[in-house]
């Protein structure tokens, strides 16, 4: 079997030599067990560099076409004998034991439709390569008059994310898309809608994430007497406007509620003055804080402040993290699962 490479063709001539080689393989010419020439041998009857060569090489054995067998040479796989993957060290106990079948299954089923083992790879590198510019940074996106919500969930994800994470609002998206589409934009579900679809016409990732239960904070107010009066402090307004509707929801008229940012000063007063018990998010306790410390001889008495330590779901990042394409989960860091928010 000779090898012809047509160097006045638009097809480069790696991807001539790969479809020839599978033809042979396919057509028996080189059964399975079969040598295949090597480098020094192609090169001389292809007039193609070595280097050009042995990339075809791990092209094939990359799509199980052929195996490299060390100080040996290069041969045709048998088909019917199940290829071992190389997975990378210490990351075999971490998958499923059926990771090679799933593959296989995939790549089976990308041939019954019709594909080749060239486009199947094109296929699958054109996905994967996607999900790596989707994990180059992520945005954190909500409209600016709910900028807060957007930074409670960049002041999580930090800590957990090994890519940069911006705060960018909603108005502003399309312009920060426009110099660069690489990178997933993340966003409050109640948001996901309009940032899909910019999302969609620059070809980037838009993912919704999940708040925490609250599981914690709810019990406690389950817990308080009636005619009590609650306190919320957040930097996002649209938070503060789905308590008070759970609030109502969960116990009418029985508690009084009071809500402030903690930026407007003579509200927040107001709220720690009336308030028995005040409810916080973290980027707002140091302000409650300092509030109560500096008008301590105003107030009657302390009220008890209840700081919930988490804004996200512990499942939402992890799923998050995989999306975008990190390696492993992280340990959960919230009390409660993730809201099955709709």
């Amino acid at each position: 079997m000779r090898f012809h490479i047509q160097q006045e063709s638009d097809i480069p001539a790696s991807t001539q030599l790969y479809n020839q080689i599978c033809f042979a393989i396919a057509a028996r010419h080189y059964p399975p067990g079969h040598r295949l020439p090597s480098t020094r041998q192609l090169a001389m009857q292809t007039g193609l560099h070595r280097n050009t060569i042995s990339k075809v090489y791990r092209q094939l054995e990359n799509d199980g076409v052929v195996e490299a067998m060390a100080g040996s040479g290069i041969y045709v796989r048998d088909q019917q004998k199940p290829r071992e993957l190389k997975v990378p060290p210490g990351l075999r106990n971490r998958l499923r034991p059926d990771i090679d079948r799933e593959v296989r299954q995939c790549v089976d089923g990308l041939l019954n439709a019709g594909c080749t083992l060239q486009q199947a790879r094109e296929l699958l590198t054109r996905e994967i390569d996607w999900r790596l510019r989707c994990g180059a940074r992520v945005l954190v996106s909500t409209p600016r008059e709910d900028i807060g919500a957007s930074m409670l969930i960049a002041e999580e994800l930090v800590p957990v994310l090994e890519v940069p994470v911006e705060v960018v609002p909603m108005e502003e998206l399309e312009a920060v898309l426009e110099s660069s589409s690489n990178g997933t934009v993340v966003t409050s579900r109640y948001f996901l809608q309009p940032v899909e679809e910019l999302a969609q016409r620059f070809g980037v990732r838009a993912v919704a994430v999940d708040l925490n239960d609250f599981h914690h904070e709810l019990n406690l107010l389950k817990e308080l007497r009636s005619g009590s009066c609650v306190g919320l402090v957040s930097i996002s307004p649209g938070i503060l406007r789905a308590a008070e509707v759970i609030l109502h929801s969960m116990r009418g008229n029985e508690l009084l509620v009071m809500t402030a940012n903690p930026d407007v000063g003579s509200r927040l007063l107001a709220l720690l003055r009336a308030a028995s018990h005040v409810l916080c998010d973290r980027p707002s306790l140091p302000l409650v804080e300092q509030t109560l410390r500096q008008n301590r001889s105003q107030l009657m008495r302390l009220p008890q402040v209840h700081c919930a330590q988490s804004y996200l779901g512990a499942a939402t990042i992890d799923l998050l993290r995989k999306e975008i394409g990190l390696i492993g989960p992280r340990d959960s860091h919230s009390d409660g699962p993730a809201a099955q928010a709709g």
